[in-house]
């Protein structure tokens, strides 16, 4: 007996699923992000934009950076993000978003519909590296 045409593409639908590839970083490509604590001195939406917000983090640098971050959708007042600390992608090269430069990212986490910041159990100083 044959097995049903359904059956059979279930069965494939499985193996393919079973089939992804990870793909590996070496010690030396971590090495090559610098992720940092910052304090978010301002927050505020990017008129035209229905994603970005704009932050102003201090990395405890001669002055704050302004970093533009995807998370408006999960922060209808981005008010309370002000004086939070979390971590952020403080090397990678400068790129321009609705006409603004970015100086850096959010470093955050979560599944499809929520957003998890990383937030220190305590304060630490502006700029505090991340091993």
């Amino acid at each position: 007996m044959n097995p049903e045409p359904e059956q059979i593409i279930k069965e494939e639908v499985a193996v393919v699923v079973e089939e992804k590839t990870i793909v590996y970083a070496t010690i030396d490509d971590l090495a090559k992000i610098k992720v940092c604590i910052g304090t978010i001195l301002s927050a505020e939406f990017i008129e035209g934009s229905d994603k970005l917000l704009k932050l102003s983090v201090d990395f405890g640098e001669a002055a704050p950076r302004q970093i533009l971050s995807g998370i408006r959708t999960y922060y209808p007042d981005p008010a309370v993000l002000v004086g939070i600390q979390t971590t952020f992608v403080t090397n990678l090269k400068p790129r321009m978003m609705m006409g603004l430069e970015s100086n850096g990212m959010l470093y955050a986490g979560g599944n499809a519909g929520e957003l998890v910041l990383l937030i220190p159990n305590k304060p630490v100083a502006p700029g505090t590296p991340m091993h």
